[in-house]
């Protein structure tokens, strides 16, 4: 009877531990055959339209374009660091390494960034890990091993060539509903290929769902843009027939009937297409016949319909709206300010850091993929133990303003903290302000840093804070006579 209790109390405990690590729920992304649709809306329904109209208006639209190339322009600008765990020479080796296999592939990790950051236009960027052994120079001849700085023979990587968005024909998920790669019919050959995710990195902006197709920035601002693209359609329209009317050809109303011979329904087809593609351009002009009925009156006449006054809205009013806008839903809109003379430098200021802030974080994800996926891989291949790890991070987005910084380290110092001599934070200060590496040994060559920032203040003419003599402290008979 004990045995059989045991082995109920062990049956029990397997059926609880198999519900603790059980996965019930799924979540809820709607997919049919590997292909996401999430999205609501009839003109971006298709992952074909999508691509097709994110990519229109990242090239034609102005607004847009600048926004995008603030962001790569800001991005290229900030420094990226391999960060060792600890100090110790094991984790200092182990960072070093990443480092050199990202200077030793063959495109550069700034175009490896450049290339990710699609996934703001199109939601996601899927790169495929292509990684070398590193045996030193080689031969450029077919067949050889890539080449490589190094001769120690570990792996690195040879590069982070992304996928392009629309060869994507499909995404192959698993039966709890996790990523198992990406199908895709590339040109020039068009041959399916298949791209498993243990060999890829997937950028995206959010993950809403388990998407692998993130969202675009683009999404927010596609309204707008649409409405803006028509509005300078018909404005186009208008200065090509130079505002100048309606235009109207009167004719017989014989030849509108239905009684109409050939002829005269001919005349009405062509009299049709000559008003309709009325244009002010090298080719204007109009030929009409000349016959008159026996009055004298012309029997086809045309003439342009003129309102009789202004228009009721401005279109550029209306197209600068629009663009507001299309820059706010990406919180760019400072790079509006000032060209309708509104707009303060501190108000300016405020919608650069915000922006800033915002693509760091973007800029934190691309870390984060490098340091949850590429990384642990990468040592698992090479056999090493992934217990502490390197870190990737980056720099500061936008350089700080170097006056307000000075400022507080000098209210620090009349203040009376000990800022300076300090190696590490004058290391620090020379990064932000991007300046040379101090030289082993400068920095007490020149005197105290202290005094030279006081003495340069009484150049400046600025006060230094007077100190003022600490008097001694009573002693206890003193306190007790006074």
């Amino acid at each position: 009877m004990a045995e059989r209790k045991k082995l109920e109390d062990n049956a029990r405990d397997d059926v609880g531990k198999a519900r603790l690590f059980a996965e019930y729920g799924v979540s809820g992304l709607k997919r049919w055959s590997g292909v996401v649709d999430e999205e609501w809306l009839t003109q971006l329904a298709t992952q074909e339209k999508r691509h097709k109209i994110y990519r229109e208006m990242r090239d034609n639209d102005p607004v847009v374009g600048a926004v995008l190339f603030a962001i790569e322009m800001l991005v290229r600008q900030a420094t990226w660091r391999v960060s060792p765990a600890s100090p110790s020479d094991e984790h200092t080796e182990a960072a070093d390494f990443v480092q050199g296999c990202l200077d030793d592939m063959s495109s550069s990790w700034s175009a490896v960034v450049s290339e990710a950051l699609t996934f703001l236009t199109y939601g996601w960027s899927y790169h495929e890990i292509v990684y070398k052994q590193r045996l030193g120079e080689q031969p450029e001849e077919s067949g050889a091993p890539p080449s490589s700085r190094f001769a120690d023979g570990r792996i690195g990587w040879r590069k982070l060539p992304g996928r392009a968005q629309d060869s994507l024909d499909r995404w192959e998920f698993d039966a709890a509903g996790g990523l198992r790669g990406m199908w895709q019919s590339p040109p020039p050959d068009y041959r399916p290929r298949f791209v498993p995710i243990e060999k890829a990195l997937l950028f995206r902006t959010t993950s809403e769902r388990g998407s692998p197709e993130g969202r675009s920035i683009l999404r927010n601002c596609w309204r707008p843009w649409f409405f803006k693209k028509r509005i300078e359609e018909i404005e186009g329209i208008g200065v090509e027939r130079d505002l100048a009317g309606f235009p109207v050809i009167t004719a017989p109303a014989r030849i509108m009937q239905s009684g109409a011979t050939a002829a005269e329904a001919s005349m009405y087809t062509q009299l049709k297409k000559m008003v309709r593609n009325i244009r002010r351009d090298e080719q204007e002009g109009m030929v009409l016949p000349s016959d008159r009925d026996e009055k004298g009156n012309a029997l086809i006449e045309f003439k342009l319909v003129s309102t009789g006054g202004g228009r009721q809205f401005s279109t550029t009013e209306v197209i600068h709206r629009y663009d507001s806008r299309i820059a706010a839903s990406v919180m760019a809109d400072f790079i509006l300010l000032g060209q309708q003379r509104v707009g303060s430098f501190a108000l300016a200021s405020s919608k650069t850091e915000l922006f800033s802030t915002a693509i760091g974080a973007y800029l934190d994800g691309i870390a984060e993929v490098m340091n949850r996926h590429a990384i642990p891989r990468l040592f698992a291949i090479n056999g090493w133990a992934q217990d502490k790890l390197p870190k990737m991070d980056h720099g500061d987005v936008e350089m700080p303003n170097l006056g307000e910084l000075g400022q507080f380290l000098m209210q620090l110092t009349a203040a009376g903290a000990p800022m300076f001599p300090d190696e590490d934070l004058e290391d620090h200060l020379r990064d932000m302000a991007r300046l040379p590496k101090r030289k082993p040994g400068a920095a007490g060559a020149g005197g105290d840093p202290i005094a030279r920032l006081l003495a340069a203040q009484a150049g400046a003419g600025v006060k230094s804070p007077e100190k003022k003599p600490v008097e001694p402290e009573a002693s206890e008979e003193e306190a007790g006579k006074a």
